[in-house]
């Protein structure tokens, strides 16, 4: 096994194990994430009954509410002094709370009103979200940490988004298998509110193991990693530093293109049972096997996005994976509008949706780790123009994108499911080709908008391979400068 080592000026080139432990943390994202999106919205509309476009309003709200910490925590990570450095406490700290508030959500009280109900979702799902956070913005601003090496980023970044689509699969696929398995008194598992509750112990158990194992293994880098600024911070300072901080023109337009980025991924997932069940009318065992599919893809994603951005420069390859990644997503059910797919009773109707999600999850996985490759990449841009690194903000920041446009295209997807009028605990086959035909009619527009523009906002990211090295030259240089004897205020002087 290799053993970390440099691999140029600045940068180190990481272990298998490095790599390892540092991506298995993201099953935890990964469970909570697959839980949300997949399960969350369904479950509280069709399952405890509450109305489409309220449940989607009241993650939203707890969402936005929610985000709005991230921020905070990627400051405060980034200035927090400790004998396990900066990151590290978090990451300990979040392992236990995360894991009780998941069950939480999962087993809402009985016999309460609508009201109270609507509120026991909005308490505890921003409970759970900032306990998350509390994990996953020091853990994932390790990136930019471990290595500034342009490729070595998108490798080790590869391991994290295996691990969470991997995680968050697992738990999908035990879930629809296992835990949604149709019974005499639920035909339909779907609608089995057992099985969700089944479902969070299971996935609290997965958190859990997952906070744990990546915070000890990644322990003994702690002497590897950036020590925090050595005068003391006050909150007026952070406040400024942090505007002044993502004041970044590059940072400005990937955010940007992540706000609609995220809000079409939230859309597409709080949809996907509705479409799966209702569109397609897949069998539950059917909608099992997606898991399959989906944890294919995000293998191929893991061994392809690293080769290509070795060859090709990471910016022109996520701007054209999104959108033709979103293709694969609507295009069947385009066709199926145009008249011209399969009928849900051909036998080539479930082969056909299962290799174009493995294509529509896949190249989404791909654009996904290359987009946060450049997230990373961003770090020494900043740091080589106000003097301060600050990987949690940066981190903190896209997380407050992708809660809070996730929350929103979760809105989308119950106004939407409100706007056609579709039923509360319809059977399969029981709902007016009508709505279902409305459901596919108002989706797969708004998708191809959302997605398409953020490829074309990607445009205004200017990092290069060539830009990046030549930023950590000029760090470099500063660096030395500094051991030097010169003013540490040279070090911002230098563009």
């Amino acid at each position: 096994m290799s053993t970390d080592a440099p691999a140029q000026a600045g940068a180190r080139r990481l272990s298998f194990s490095t790599r390892f432990f540092y991506g298995f943390g993201s099953v935890a994202f990964g469970v909570k994430d697959n839980g949300f999106s997949y399960f969350l919205a369904f479950f509280y509309a069709q399952v405890v009954g509450l109305p489409a476009q309220t449940v989607g309003l009241a993650i939203m709200v707890a969402l936005l509410l929610d985000a709005f910490i991230d921020p905070i925590v990627g400051q405060l990570s980034d200035n927090t002094r400790s004998k396990w450095g900066r990151r590290h406490p978090w990451m300990y700290a979040a392992a236990i709370p995360v894991g009780l508030s998941y069950i939480l959500i999962w087993n809402p009280p009985a016999g309460w009103s609508q009201p109270a109900q609507v509120a026991y979702l909005v308490a505890v799902a921003v409970l759970i979200r900032s306990f998350i956070s509390c994990y996953e913005i020091p853990s994932a601003a390790l990136a930019a940490e471990l290595t500034t090496e342009y490729d070595e980023r998108t490798r080790l970044l590869s391991y994290r988004y295996l691990f969470g689509w991997g995680g968050g699969l697992v738990a999908y696929a035990v879930t629809t298998a296992v835990f949604l398995k149709p019974t005499a008194e639920y035909p339909a598992g779907q609608l089995n509110p057992e099985g969700y509750a089944q479902h969070g112990l299971f996935g609290a158990g997965l958190m859990l193991l997952a906070i744990l194992v990546t915070s000890l293994g990644t322990h003994r880098q702690i002497p590897h990693l950036r020590s925090p600024p050595s005068e003391r911070i006050t909150f007026g300072r952070l406040a400024r530093e942090m505007v002044g901080t993502l004041n970044n023109r590059n940072f400005l337009m990937i955010l940007a293109a992540g706000f609609l980025l995220y809000a079409g991924i939230g859309l597409g997932f709080a949809t996907t049972l509705y479409f799966s069940t209702y569109f397609w009318e897949f069998s539950t065992g059917e909608i099992a096997l997606f898991g399959v599919s989906s944890l294919l893809a995000a293998i191929m994603a893991f061994i392809v996005a690293p080769r290509l951005a070795r060859r090709f420069e990471k910016k022109p390859v996520a701007m054209v994976l999104i959108p033709t990644g979103v293709a694969f997503g609507v295009g069947p059910i385009i066709l199926r509008l145009l008249g011209a797919f399969p009928s849900n009773d051909s036998p080539l109707i479930f082969g056909t949706i299962f290799v174009t999600n493995l294509l529509y999850v896949g190249i989404g996985v791909t654009a996904n780790i290359l987009f946060s490759s450049m997230i990373a990449d961003v770090v020494e841009d900043a740091e080589l123009k106000t003097g301060r690194r600050q990987e949690g903000l940066f981190f903190a920041a896209i997380a407050f994108a992708n809660k809070s446009t996730t929350g929103l295209g979760i809105f989308a997807a119950g106004l939407i499911v409100s706007a056609v009028k579709f039923p509360t605990g319809a059977k399969p086959g029981s709902v007016p080709e009508e709505i279902v035909r409305g459901l596919g009619l108002i989706y797969a527009p708004t998708q191809v908008v959302l997605y398409g523009t953020a490829a074309l906002l990607l445009m205004g990211y200017g990092i290069s391979r060539a830009s990046h090295m030549e930023t950590l030259r000029k760090l470099a240089a500063a660096a030395d400068l500094a051991q030097e004897g010169e003013p540490a205020s040279s070090k911002s002087g230098l563009a």
